[in-house]
């Protein structure tokens, strides 16, 4: 029996020990804690691990966990109050940053598609990140907090039509008739599902659940729920995230919802945990080590046009300046959803080698910035 997993799973968790312990030390996040831990036992570190891809789907958990409990946290009622922040805020930051990278890219010399394409992968901002952020400080109800994941649940939905557009940017076409047509529909279809889900099915199955009064059976019973809306989703091709967000929304509803999310916090942190690993191993110290100038110019563009152009979003929805800063403050990071894009650019030859290594670069050092000097200024904002 192969247990190499296993091995990599007690690396993982004995390395990220002893550098957490150390970060803490001197009053770091342990996010980048866990960040370092998988730079140093990636493929491009000390390759302590096999298991990449096994690595990799833990992390997808995490995500998955993370974006559920965030569902039963907020609510429908909630949703359809933001929903004009998700359509005209989301819309416009969106539209605006890949226009404007787009423009910054082609002016450095960058082909006219791939510079589009580079513009998707800065757009999206990372939903686990903010959700967690948020989550921690108690703001998910406040005004900042319900616009930031209005945007981000735009970016969510988002995605898909950017990996539809994508292979038609690289001149392999869509390959598929009425491609968002379709994704328009099934997007209703999820959509209907969940309110009747939430309304009547999910309430009614944790009633008997919970009549039962066993604690393993409501706790499988839980992580059904949200897996199985998360893989719907994704098998009818909208992300995992979002398919978990809306599994929340369903538990929400009921009367059962404080005692699900209790049930699922304490597989929240292990798993996400494994999520930083992985965006961690991805990086490459020796193209780093190349380009340190490079890369930090181009972090520093990234997180000032993304802060503006998201306060602008925010403004023009009506929110006072300082709402709008630290939205824009919050959303200035580059999002793990950008990853799954910046794949499918390099397999269908829209993306370089030298600019997919750069991107990756400048996603960690925008982590680095955003809780080491961002964060202190939502601190203060606050």
């Amino acid at each position: 029996m192969d247990y190499s997993l296993l091995k990599d799973v007690l690396i993982i968790f004995a390395v990220s020990i002893f550098v957490i312990f150390i970060f803490n030390k001197f009053r770091i996040p342990s996010i980048l804690g866990f960040l370092l831990t998988g730079i140093l036992i990636g493929p491009n570190g000390f390759q302590l691990i096999s298991a990449v891809h096994d690595v990799e789907v833990l992390a997808e958990i995490g995500v998955i966990l993370l974006l559920f409990t965030i569902g039963i946290e907020f609510s429908l009622e909630n949703m359809i109050k933001i929903g004009k922040s998700i359509l005209v805020g989301g819309s416009v930051q969106v539209t605006l940053t890949i226009a404007i990278i787009t423009l910054i890219a082609y002016q450095i010399g960058n082909p006219l598609n791939e510079s589009v394409f580079i513009g998707f992968l800065i757009a999206l901002s990372s939903t686990a990140i903010v959700l967690k952020l948020i989550q921690e400080k108690g703001e998910i109800y406040s005004a900042h907090g319900r616009t930031s994941l209005a945007i981000l649940i735009f970016q969510d939905i988002i995605i898909v039509p950017l990996i539809l557009i994508t292979p038609m940017l690289a001149g392999q076409g869509t390959g598929e008739s009425g491609s968002y047509l379709w994704i328009l529909a099934k997007f209703i279809g999820i959509t209907a599902i969940v309110i009747i889900g939430a309304k009547y099915l999910v309430p009614t199955i944790l009633y008997q659940i919970t009549k039962t009064q066993n604690r393993e059976l409501f706790l499988l019973s839980i992580i059904v729920i949200a897996f199985a809306v998360a893989f719907l989703t994704y098998s009818i091709g909208l992300s995992l995230a979002l398919g978990a967000f809306l599994a929340g929304l369903m538990v929400s509803e009921s009367k059962y919802s404080q005692h699900a999310l209790g049930s699922i916090v304490p597989f929240l942190d292990v798993f996400t945990s494994f999520f930083f690993v992985s965006i961690g191993m991805l990086m490459d110290i020796n193209f780093f080590l190349n380009n340190p100038v490079r890369i930090l110019l181009f972090t520093t563009l990234v997180l000032s046009v993304k802060t503006f152009l998201a306060s602008f979003a925010t403004f023009i929805l009506g929110f006072p300046l300082r709402t709008s800063i630290i939205v824009g403050f919050t959303l200035s990071q580059v999002g793990e959803f950008s990853f799954i894009l910046s794949k499918i650019g390099i397999n269908s030859g829209i993306l370089s080698e030298e600019n997919y290594q750069l991107f990756l670069n400048v996603f960690q050092f925008c982590f680095f910035i955003y809780y080491q000097i961002i964060n202190g200024l939502l601190i203060l904002l606050l």
